[in-house]
């Protein structure tokens, strides 16, 4: 049309709008920083979606009739119908950005938290996506596909196929705010220097050679800062020459920094050019041994440093983050276990760790604890969601230790010691803190939501007369929300009751019922239940089996913790010592074993037996010494 005026103009947001979708019969659909979302028709504001608390930074139109999606800076995602929110989408770390529509029950978000989510409809996040290192603002999906691309603050366009990153385009601004997939394929983007690019896979679209020599050009003049990249700590003294640059790369988008007269010049490796491409200068390096470009972002979470690892030439390179106050030895161990590497490397990466660190250590941190031995992210038996939680740390286990009476929003004199010389600033005559031993050690951290994933999961697999229905899972479900809460509620008899056919799965499904029950032997009744004179020698029997050298380890390690966990009450110290004999006598063919995971569980059992073992002969010194006896 001719006409330069518009057909309508939709006023009703109260502040700033940031995201649009259009929908059949001319339906628009739009974000405001107002918090809310407004549905139009034409000219009128046809409803108001009202639930978010933050600005509403992206809206998509699903293919269904009615179906909705807003996504907000208060980190959730929420479908609509007929104007009512039907259901709230968590896990983002950070604000929403942007959304992209997969078919009618599957969409995709991203978000400031550098990954990219999977969804249904129904409110399951079916698969976590990572690659970016900063913000991502923008999400699109190829046509007739599953495949998307996307743009961030980290100055890239990535392309994902079958959910990898199989292709990083750099550009010459540090952000890349939008992008858009035409219908022949072509790639539309737009960054913060203004200017709008064109990509294309097709030969005859693709531009002239000057153009293409004048984009690398503009490249490789840009400059990047390192705090905001994915370069990770930058020491110049430390970096090769040009000479680095004659070994071809491993993977596309490979970056490599080399020293160049003085200057520190970032190159990215092109699978389909077959050479290094100068992406830019590497600005705020000063070549100090102390850290100077802040922190990298890596998985949504901040780190000091993020290593490339290759660990066979021409095979798959590794992501290592690790911050200065991380022990690299449990970085390490992490980083070989959640890589599947052969833990014979172990010396090898800690090692490297503390090369590439100059051994830099620091003593209390504010970031999140971990599980040192089974890290995060995906379900781990035993790993823990609590990152923000500050407790004590065990000398023995590198986890957080039980305090009686202590509840997870106490913080203790303990947090951030070293294990061995205690706090850094240490009194003379002080109580020694670890030794001797009054109180059981036990294993505490749970990601309650990832052991109940993992046992849906399994389910399916277990024979049909073991199988759980919905709303017996629903009572596992119950039950673990009692044991990862301070609550002290009283499990029911259906509750222990569905445990314990649980814990009855064959071998290679039990390990997340295991997980369930190391966690609920911590609770009074459940330990009075199971470790009474009534079925004590029972349970005992049946953690024991998991222990034969021949099982799985991810069984070994959990029956080790369970009854690592039994001596937090007296019926299951009892149970322990009563038991001692054959516990110890088939556990300790487990130190054999190659898992770090066991041996520390092992540890730790043997720790509680001397711990028990000294505080029962010290109770009877002393009723002895009381009533004037000799023992």
């Amino acid at each position: 049309m001719d006409k330069s005026t518009p057909l309508y103009v939709l006023k009703g947001h109260k502040n700033t709008v940031c995201s649009l979708s259009s929908g059949k019969f001319g339906t628009l659909l739009s974000g405001s920083w107002d918090t809310t979302a407004k549905v139009w028709l034409n000219d009128k504001c046809m409803m108001t979606l009202q639930g978010h608390t933050a600005a509403v930074w992206a809206v998509k139109i699903l293919p269904e009739q009615g179906l909705m999606l807003t996504g907000s800076a208060d980190k959730t995602i929420k479908l609509w119908k007929a104007g009512r929110c039907e259901r709230t989408f968590t896990g983002h770390e950070d604000c929403v950005r942007g959304l992209a529509i997969l078919s009618e029950t599957e969409f995709l978000s991203c978000a400031n938290d550098a990954s990219i989510r999977r969804w249904h409809i129904s409110g399951e996040c079916l698969q976590v996506y990572y690659g970016h290192t900063n913000y991502i603002y923008c999400i699109s999906v190829f046509p007739q596909s599953k495949d998307f691309v996307t743009a961030g603050e980290d100055r890239s366009l990535r392309i994902w196929r079958k959910g990898d990153c199989v292709q990083t385009i750099r550009l010459p601004a540090q952000s890349v705010w939008c992008c858009c997939i035409l219908d022949n394929g072509d790639l539309v983007v737009g960054a913060s220097d203004g200017i709008i690019r064109v990509f294309t896979e097709s030969l005859e679209r693709t531009a002239s050679l000057e153009e293409i020599c004048a984009f690398e050009n503009e490249l490789s003049q840009a400059t990047i800062d390192s705090k905001t990249g994915d370069l990770g700590d930058i020491n110049a003294d430390d970096l090769p020459g040009r000479e680095h640059l004659n070994e071809p790369g491993t993977r596309d988008g490979q970056t490599r920094l080399i020293k160049e007269g003085g200057k520190v010049e970032a190159y990215q490796w092109s699978s389909s050019e077959d050479k290094w491409i100068k992406i830019g200068d590497v600005v705020g390096s000063s070549g100090a041994t102390q850290q100077t470009s802040g922190k990298v972002l890596f998985e949504g979470k901040e780190y000091d440093y993020v290593f490339t690892i290759d660990v066979n030439e021409g095979g798959p390179s590794y992501k290592l983050p690790y911050s200065i106050t991380d022990d690299p030895w449990l970085t390490a161990y992490n980083f070989l276990q959640k890589n599947d590497l052969n833990p014979m490397f172990l010396d090898q990466v800690a090692k490297f760790i503390i090369d590439n660190t100059k051994g830099q250590m620091l003593g209390h941190t504010d970031t999140g604890f971990s599980d040192p031995f089974t890290g995060s992210g995906r379900y781990v038996p035993g790993s823990s969601s609590e990152s923000n939680e500050e407790l004590a740390t065990d000398p023995f286990t590198g986890t957080g230790r039980y305090v009686p009476g202590a509840t997870s929003n106490l913080s203790t004199p303990l947090s951030g010691t070293h294990p061995l010389t205690g706090p850094k600033s240490v009194i003379a005559n002080a109580e020694n803190i670890y030794f001797p031993k009054k109180e059981a050690v036990t294993f505490d951290q749970a990601n309650p939501s990832l052991i109940l994933s993992k046992m849906k999961e399994l389910n399916g697999n277990v024979p049909d007369e073991q199988q759980l229905t919905e709303d017996d899972l629903d009572v596992l479900e119950k039950m673990l929300s009692i044991m990862c809460s301070v609550s002290m509620e009283t499990p029911t008899r259906e509750q222990l009751k569905m445990l314990w056919k649980a814990i009855n799965w064959p071998n290679d499904f039990v390990f997340p019922a295991l997980d369930i029950l190391r966690l609920a032997v911590r609770h009074p009744s459940v330990n009075e239940s199971f470790c009474g004179e009534k079925d004590g020698l029972q349970f005992c029997s049946h953690l024991i089996k998991f222990l034969n050298p021949g099982g799985k380890q991810a069984n070994q390690m959990l029956a080790l913790r369970t009854l690592c966990n039994c001596f937090i009450h007296p019926v299951g110290q009892k149970l322990m010592l009563a038991q001692g004999d054959s516990i110890m006598s088939q556990a300790i063919e487990l130190k054999l074993s190659t898992n770090k995971n066991i041996h520390v569980a092992l540890a730790t059992l043997a720790l509680n037996y001397a711990t028990e073992i000294t505080c029962t002969m010290d109770s009877r010194f002393f009723e002895c010494l009381h009533f004037g006896k000799t023992i």
